[in-house]
């Protein structure tokens, strides 16, 4: 059974610096939550096609492999560590990237990144959606497992992403 979930986040931040910010995916270790211990062990990149940036070298474009580790949230104090590799499969500049867990927790897994320039308040900035599209697999335990500690797990990730993309920004 597929789940769905749609974060959104509005930034006083101009949508290019947002945008570059996300492609780069060192910084994915730096909006994950302390508790999490999310580590970069790879980076097989592929930069996007030539844009006028000088930051295209460190960017994850389509065909970049992205590998993590990270601690198992159920066993936080055991030194046991998860895999997981992210396939970059699309990438459009200023717009929106996606990725799909090639290797990792969940039967399917798929993340995309929209990013749009929008004014509020008279301020100029971006907003930021995610939509994440998984299935965690292992029948009637995994749709508990999804309900009971997934769920949580994701809005305390964005929560604390939320929390600390201002101050990294800024």
């Amino acid at each position: 059974m597929s789940s769905h979930f749609q974060f959104e986040q509005w930034v006083p931040f101009p949508l290019e610096e947002v945008f570059l910010f996300f492609a780069n995916p060192k910084n994915l270790p730096r909006i994950m939550p302390p508790a999490t211990g999310t580590r970069l062990e790879e980076l097989r990149l592929v930069p996007p096609p030539e844009h006028a940036t000088a930051n295209a070298q460190s960017l994850a474009g389509v065909g970049s492999e992205i590998v993590t580790s990270f601690r198992l949230f159920l066993f936080p104090f055991l030194p046991l560590r998860a895999r997981w590799i992210a396939l970059i499969t699309e990438f459009e500049w200023n717009h929106h990237f996606a990725d799909v867990q090639k290797t990792g927790p969940f039967k399917r897994f798929r993340h995309h990144h929209e990013l749009t320039a929008e004014t509020r308040n008279g301020v100029s900035g971006t907003t930021v959606r995610d939509v994440i599209e998984y299935e965690v697999g292992f029948g009637f335990l995994g749709r508990v497992a999804d309900q009971i500690v997934v769920d949580g797990q994701f809005r305390r990730t964005f929560a604390y992403r939320h929390a600390a993309l201002a101050k990294l920004l800024g």
